[in-house]
């Protein structure tokens, strides 16, 4: 089940080093010199706390890859940007949901955090 997990990888300017996180235990990620380092080091913290709440009897995080997805999800966008994507849509020849999907399945080179810190991808796994 550890295996599952999302991982992530990402270069820390602040920290001047890689992050290993991991994306069902947002609290816990592991630093280190090079990428490789930073995805063994969470995982193998992971799989260190997994084994703990197992002993525990704590309830332990669903992969996220094990979750069945619909494929659906409805956002709110100001007005502004649905009217942009909409005539981007129509100048491409494409529908609105074609070019949002095609939009959301670039992958980023810069991750952009919910407090506003940008951090680099380097991996992803």
């Amino acid at each position: 089940m550890v295996d599952h997990y999302a991982y992530r990888v990402l270069w820390s300017q602040e920290d001047g080093e890689f992050v290993g996180m991991c994306v069902e235990f947002p609290s816990l990620s592991h630093l280190a010199s090079d990428p490789v380092a930073a995805l063994v080091g969470i995982r193998s913290l992971i799989s260190t706390v997994v084994a703990d709440m197992r002993k525990t009897g704590e309830s332990i995080p669903e992969p996220l890859a094990s979750h069945t997805y619909s494929g659906k999800f409805v956002t709110r966008v100001p007005p502004e940007l649905h009217r942009r994507l909409v005539i981007e849509a129509a100048e491409e020849g494409v529908s609105l949901n074609r070019l949002v999907a095609t939009r959301l399945a670039v992958a980023p080179t810069t991750l952009t955090t919910a407090s506003g810190k940008s951090r680099q991808l380097v991996a992803v796994s």
